[in-house]
């Protein structure tokens, strides 16, 4: 097949986006998609991807879990009655504790569900009532291969170079289960060409234990991101606290690249509006590690905080952070963009 000029240029291009944002040379902080855009359709629906991917998002997050069958899914959490149809589809799959979990299902069986707006699962009621309609329209879980596939295409047709940001959710309770979560994704990652540190790839997890492992064990060469709970505990009973010490930085640095801590570790406010930085980034950034804190919503806005564009003024002016996960995409990206004008 012949290159045609416009080709050519359009491939250049995408090397070139591509080599920027994975070695964070870009001119402005990242904007990561937190499960897409999912202030405006389903989380984690290839809709809301593309809706982010659409809207600027620099990367596009991915959380996973296991099927019965050992697929990762593209799902925020290892049970899936807060997003799905299955206690309908499926009434009588679900554990002693009462909940319904993605590993008792074969792949098959998860795609006959319909995903939808976040709900409770003893109540019914939605979790952001303002967001995209319980019930509405049609939206399914994804594998993370046909995730992969989707953003490279729409890369590909659109001429931008957007990331992925993919966590391994809960290693610990999956190996428990008899299942190694790391061991199975990994080499899917790689086979798509994510596999080091010059790739638009940032892996994420919440436990220490892991991230070790996935460094030291399993040899991952590319960018790993530690997880931060705003709580003390994190979900593999490590100390979260001490890890925002300096010395649980340094730890951290051994083998990550960033921490990806809750906004309030990053910073508060005080009942009268006035910001409280809490030293993390500065200390992170002097451990040579970049921060990206969680989550930006503009329906949510942290306790005392007075509005989004002090949110955003608060983390990006005043704490200097190298990059945010955001339900708003737009609203972040068009903030950005005005402070940069």
């Amino acid at each position: 097949m012949k290159f045609t000029f416009h080709m050519k240029k359009i491939l250049i291009s995408l090397v070139l986006a591509a080599a920027s944002v994975a070695s964070g040379a870009e001119a402005r902080p990242l904007v990561i998609a937190h499960r897409g855009a999912s202030g405006y359709l389903p989380e984690h629906t290839l809709a809301a991807k593309a809706m982010a991917h659409g809207m600027g998002a620099d990367f596009l997050e991915q959380d996973l879990v296991l099927t019965k069958d050992d697929v990762p899914m593209v799902l925020h959490d290892v049970h899936i009655d807060t997003v799905t149809d299955v206690a309908k589809v499926f009434p009588g799959r679900k554990r002693a504790d009462g909940r319904f979990y993605a590993l008792d299902f074969t792949l098959v069986e998860l795609k006959q569900l319909r995903v939808t707006e976040r709900f409770n699962a003893k109540t019914g009621a939605p979790v952001f009532a303002k967001r995209f309609p319980a019930g509405l329209s049609e939206f399914h879980i994804s594998t993370l291969e046909e995730e992969l596939q989707f953003i490279q295409g729409l890369n590909r047709s659109t001429g931008r170079a957007v990331g992925i940001y993919p966590e391994i959710k809960q290693p610990k309770w999956h190996r428990e289960q008899g299942h190694d979560i790391s061991r199975i994704v990994l080499p899917i990652l790689a086979r798509y060409g994510y596999a080091t540190k010059s790739d638009a790839c940032f892996l994420q997890c919440f436990e220490l234990a892991e991230v070790k492992r996935i460094r030291d064990e399993l040899g991952w060469q590319g960018r790993i991101v530690m997880l931060i709970e705003g709580k003390a505990k994190g979900e593999d009973g490590a100390d979260h606290n001490a890890l925002c010490t300096p010395a649980g930085l340094k730890e951290i640095a051994a083998v990550a690249d960033g921490i990806g801590p809750a906004i309030m570790r990053v910073v508060t406010w005080s009942s009268t509006g006035e910001v409280k930085l809490t030293g993390l980034v500065k200390t992170a950034h002097e451990a040579g590690l970049v921060v990206h804190p969680y989550t930006i919503r503009v329906d949510e806005l942290p306790k005392n905080c007075p509005s989004a564009e002090a949110l955003h003024a608060a983390l990006f002016r005043e704490a200097g952070i190298d990059g945010v996960f955001t339900d708003f995409t737009d609203v972040t990206r068009a903030w950005l963009k005005s402070k940069s004008e």
